[in-house]
């Protein structure tokens, strides 16, 4: 296939990151023209890339929830211009009529009453495309479709994507069970993103105090190893006809990707206050292939020490049950609201005061970054943030702070 615009989305924020992820991901793989086209957008960005482009972006990217493949587009009024559209695709070239199909529709600003009925009219585009030239049509399956289409509509221009990658990349196959609600490894990696953050010796150590499932320690460790994330999962593409005849590439592509993995150029650090989410997290790094790379560890935030003279801390920080006692701590899915109190009596507002006070008695000369939806966590940590990168968890619009750590009273300390 000719090379093609594809569509690499994102959360708000982060699109500029992305194209620099792309863009490095291609220049190193040898495909100067495909980086030079990556063009940030709303919500994501844009570029021309071929099949190989498309393989090696849903195997490689940290930061894109998926790849998508545009196969049409065009201005419309109703459902029946967006049906004409649909219409224009080979759709016999993408799947068989035993395969399965799916369409799903967002929509900026859309005149469109009903997003339902515009997916309708395009799985009765792509099923009556089928149906003439095979004299058969696909069944719809919404779970686990062969064939997983995007429509996305604008005020009066309407693009139609074939969804390449499937489930949703920040699901990197080594997760088992998780909590109520995990940091996405998608957000994970912007973080380290943002705070510059690749596994280099001029990195430093990295240290999560308050892991959790351990997301941003194992994402960290895959980054230090080399690890491309999407080596220990399937992507939808490989049940359709235009990257079936690539399998020989994309096994080779899986094993040059393989021989990359090396021993860590830096120790990453991460622990909780309790022993279940410690063991927990060690679990899933075991999964991820990544266990060897991490020190784990069972401590309370306030009292576990600088593990190197200089480093990086990166948390989304605990709420409730995970920042009590050493060992009481909940079980995955046990997490109360942030106005629980910790350590029998003070509230969580007093934790991060008393986290800032631990840091600049241990940690001077180390950086922080903190995930937060609280704009006022600086003042409550009595803290002068040096940045402030606006970032979304899912639905919440948060911040991460970063701190210069330095001993004692100073003046990045708020009078």
């Amino acid at each position: 296939m000719n090379p093609t615009p594809l569509f690499l989305p994102c959360a708000a924020g982060v699109e500029p990151l992305l194209a620099d992820e792309v863009r490095a991901i291609l220049t190193a793989a040898g495909a100067p023209r495909a980086a030079e086209s990556v063009q940030l957008g709303r919500g994501g960005i844009s570029l021309i890339g071929s099949v190989h482009t498309a393989m090696r972006l849903n195997l490689e990217s940290r930061l894109a929830p998926r790849v998508l493949w545009q196969v049409a587009e065009g201005r419309y009024r109703d459902e029946e211009d967006l049906y004409d559209i649909a219409r224009t695709v080979p759709w016999t070239d993408w799947i068989t009529s035993r395969q399965t199909l799916r369409v799903d529709t967002s929509a900026v600003r859309s005149p469109l009453q009903s997003l339902h009925f515009a997916s309708l009219r395009i799985k009765d585009a792509i099923c009556d495309v089928m149906r003439e030239q095979t004299g058969e049509r696909p069944d719809v399956d919404p779970r686990f479709a062969d064939l997983s289409v995007q429509l996305h509509v604008g005020e009066d221009y309407a693009q139609i994507y074939v969804d390449l990658s499937g489930e949703a990349l920040f699901k990197r196959g080594w997760r088992e069970v998780q909590g109520e609600a995990p940091l996405k490894e998608t957000l994970a990696a912007a973080m380290l993103a943002a705070a510059g953050w690749h596994g280099r010796p001029e990195d430093g150590d990295l240290l999560d105090p308050c892991c959790g499932a351990g997301t941003i320690a194992i994402e960290a460790a895959q980054i230090a190893c080399g690890m491309a994330p999407g080596l220990q999962r399937s992507f939808a593409f490989e049940k359709l006809a235009p990257f079936r005849a690539e399998v020989v590439a994309w096994q080779s592509m899986k094993a040059e990707a393989r021989s990359r993995i090396h021993a860590p150029a830096v120790r990453v650090h991460a622990g909780d206050v309790s022993f279940r989410m410690t063991d927990f997290a060690t679990r899933n790094a075991e999964r991820a292939g990544v266990a060897h790379a991490i020190d784990f560890k069972t401590v309370d935030a306030l009292q576990r020490n600088a593990p190197t003279a200089r480093g990086v801390l990166m948390l989304n920080p605990p709420y409730g049950e995970r920042i009590d006692a050493k060992g009481t701590g909940s079980a995955p899915g046990g997490y109360r609201d942030s106005r629980e109190t910790f350590e029998g009596g003070g509230t969580s507002q007093a934790f991060f005061a008393a986290l800032a006070t631990h840091w600049k008695r241990q940690y001077a000369g180390w950086t922080a970054w903190v995930l937060s939806p609280d704009a006022k966590l600086p003042q409550a940590m009595r803290l002068k943030e040096s940045r402030r990168v606006p970032m979304w968890n899912g639905p919440i619009e948060c911040r991460l702070f970063r701190f210069d750590l330095v001993a004692g009273s100073n003046r990045s300390e708020l009078r």
